[in-house]
């Protein structure tokens, strides 16, 4: 079972309920020849200033044996998914979406110094706490 099929919808669900508008699912990108699909696209508007703030959102599941494995298959994917965006749509915030359980990991010392010092313009969320 996929990521997809396990996570997709509770992504989707948490999204919606923080205010969230899904306005792509999936989200394609056509960059170099190939078709990137984010797994989510989203938008929420800002009253005060009248504009709107965009994300786009993989959702990864870690249920593999080897976390650290998925862990630089999904740096993979966020640092090819940000050159994309960054070109086709710059105005889009990247989010990896993960389960709670990988907080811990997320915050621990490899992940956490990676993004900070690639600049990844990816974010860990975790959209499952309802």
């Amino acid at each position: 079972m996929s990521a997809k099929d396990r996570f997709h919808q509770a992504v989707k669900t948490g999204l919606i309920k923080d205010g969230w508008t899904i306005t792509h699912d999936p989200l394609s990108l056509d960059f170099d020849n190939a078709r990137i699909q984010i797994y989510l696209g989203g938008e929420r508007l800002l009253a005060a200033e009248r504009s709107s703030e965009k994300i786009a959102v993989e959702v990864k599941s870690f249920l593999a044996p080897s976390t650290i494995y998925e862990f630089h298959l999904a740096v993979g994917q966020c640092f090819s998914y940000q050159i994309a965006l960054r070109s086709q749509q710059p105005e889009r915030q990247l989010y990896l979406a993960v389960r709670s359980s990988m907080t811990s990991f997320f915050v621990a010392p490899l992940p956490n110094k990676l993004f900070k010092k690639h600049k990844s313009g990816c974010w860990c969320m975790n959209p499952f706490k309802r």
